[in-house]
């Protein structure tokens, strides 16, 4: 079993609340939009950390990120990038990718807002996106989710409210 933090569009803010609700994950990923390698540096000092670029990341982190993170967890593939869209409304990109490779769990970030949905025209890929955590954008409610992976499985997804963008 794989306990997963799951965040995006961070804009350079770390809600100390991460911390506290990402304690018992295994792993934490950031789905891009981080602002600042010191959130990463503050990630992986805490726990395992994977993470992609966004339309926002400087040079910097687009030379130390990928802008797409392929995993096998749990006997699930996961594909996270930042700019992804939804079913059936994936941006270019990625529908031309997912017309050649298969994903159990695709995850993305950049529209700020919350999201979980199952594609059913691709075997139910989940597809998730924690919406924004951090005060730049048009959102009212910073958001992050936390989910298990286990032997094929996606269980015990939560989404958690961190408070107003102004707080």
């Amino acid at each position: 079993m794989l306990k997963v933090g799951l965040l995006s569009d961070t804009h350079g803010y770390l809600d100390p609340q991460v911390f506290t609700h990402f304690a018992g994950c295994d792993e934490i990923w950031h789905a891009g939009d981080v602002g600042s390698g010191n959130i990463l540096d503050e990630l992986r000092a805490f726990k395992p950390t994977q993470a992609v670029f966004g339309n926002i990341d400087n040079g910097e982190l687009r030379q130390e990120l990928p802008m797409d993170c392929w995993l096998v967890r749990e006997g699930l593939t996961v594909w996270m990038t930042h700019i992804g869209g939804y079913p059936p409304k994936y941006n270019p990109r990625v529908r031309k990718v997912l017309a050649e490779r298969r994903a159990d769990l695709f995850i993305c970030g950049h529209s700020h807002i919350l999201k979980v949905m199952k594609d059913a025209e691709r075997d139910n890929m989940l597809c998730l996106n924690p919406g924004a955590a951090g005060r730049q954008g048009f959102h009212r409610v910073r958001t992050i989710l936390r989910f298990q992976l286990n032997n094929g499985l996606i269980s015990e997804l939560e989404a958690i409210e961190l408070g107003s963008k102004s707080n």
